[in-house]
């Protein structure tokens, strides 16, 4: 064997090496799979997405966002970072000169500092002044049960009592609060080999939590919960689904103890797309207290979300790996629930929505 050919043969030898030493983060196969596709790049109905975020909600950019919803059937954005004061009276200024019925905003409230002198007051006085102004709902960041401290410098709970009248006050102006508290359990779980988020928390280390880190999970879960018992009054809405997409069976036992709690599925079409026959008939049976929502505005991830809730497509991808590297299965979910998921649902939940933008039936 000459020299140009023992070295062929190292080099193929070596590659088959490193191919076999490839790790989870690069191993991502090709489905061999064969099956009927149907891509939706366009919603089957106008639809409300009730969880977005844009920082800028001026005439350029509101123009720009328009264009990409009309072209997925978006009929209506609510921006949940709406802001306060100054920074809410504007947005709602600019949408009301521009497109007067395709935006709406929620206020948000900072909490840090609850417990001072007259914070409370101040804070409900403000919020009142926001709903005045506009602002259709109060969206809630997870900074509260997470990183929110009162005024003595500790953790500020989800259902401190000083934040009661802030329920109390939605409640009596009508108006919704949708409320993200903690993140998926695995991120208080331990990083093995046993963790379905191991991956996005190699790539994403500044997500891992622990007990003292800076709560149990199931604790910031229950002082959530907690506040919807207290404010039967106020109708919340439980951002991705709660962090129960993956356990319909249990979510379905909190809708039921709670009457005014309703879920949004933004970011958590994986988890239905997984389980597609449990998912469509906890979407029959919960018909009418299930939102659409989105999460982050990346126009191009939409169709994934229509596919699952509108066909009965087998063993898709996901968009993200490090969210789910599993397949995913349509819901093939019938007319008459598709209206409610994607705008009926939102139009009774979230007042002054222009209901011309939808269907009549």
């Amino acid at each position: 064997m000459n020299l140009k050919i023992s070295l062929a043969v190292i080099v193929l030898v070596c590659n088959g090496l490193a191919a076999q030493e490839m790790g989870f983060e690069e191993y991502n196969p090709k489905s061999t799979l064969v099956v009927p596709v149907h891509e939706v790049t366009k919603a089957k109905y106008p639809f409300v997405d009730i969880h977005s975020h844009q920082r800028s909600m001026s005439a350029q950019s509101l123009k720009g966002l328009v264009a990409d919803m009309d072209a997925m059937n978006e009929a209506i954005m609510v921006n949940l970072s709406g802001g306060s004061g100054s920074k809410l009276a504007e947005s709602v200024d600019n949408i009301a000169k521009n497109y007067p019925n395709r935006f709406v905003v929620f206020a948000n409230v900072d909490f840090d500092g609850a417990g001072k002198p007259g914070w409370t007051e101040k804070t409900v006085a403000q919020l009142e002044a926001d709903i005045k102004k506009g602002a259709r709902g109060l969206k809630v960041f997870k900074s509260l049960g997470l990183r929110n401290v009162d005024s003595d410098g500790k953790r500020l709970a989800v259902d401190d009592v000083r934040l009661d009248p802030i329920w109390a006050k939605c409640g009596e102006l009508g108006v919704p609060v949708l409320i993200h508290s903690a993140d998926p359990k695995s991120f208080w779980d331990d990083m093995n080999a046993d963790n379905e988020r191991w991956l996005e928390l190699k790539t994403h280390s500044r997500r891992k939590r622990s007990d003292t880190d800076p709560a149990p999970w199931q604790q910031i879960i229950y002082e959530q919960h907690h506040v919807f018992k207290k404010h039967p009054k106020t109708k919340f809405i439980s951002a991705h689904m709660g962090w129960y997409a993956n356990d319909l069976q249990q979510l379905g036992g909190f809708l039921d103890d709670m009457p005014n709690m309703y879920v949004g599925i933004a970011a958590v079409i994986a988890e239905l797309g997984r389980q597609p026959q449990n998912a469509r008939e906890f979407f029959i049976k919960y018909q009418d207290r299930i939102l659409f929502g989105k999460d982050s505005w990346k126009p191009e991830e939409f169709p994934t979300y229509f596919r699952v809730l509108e066909t009965n497509d087998e063993y898709f991808p996901y968009y993200k790996k490090y969210h789910a590297f599993w397949a995913m299965y349509g819901l093939n979910l019938p007319d008459e629930i598709l209206k409610k998921v994607y705008y009926k649902n939102a139009l009774s939940l979230v007042p002054g929505l222009d209901k011309s933008l939808f269907p009549e039936d």
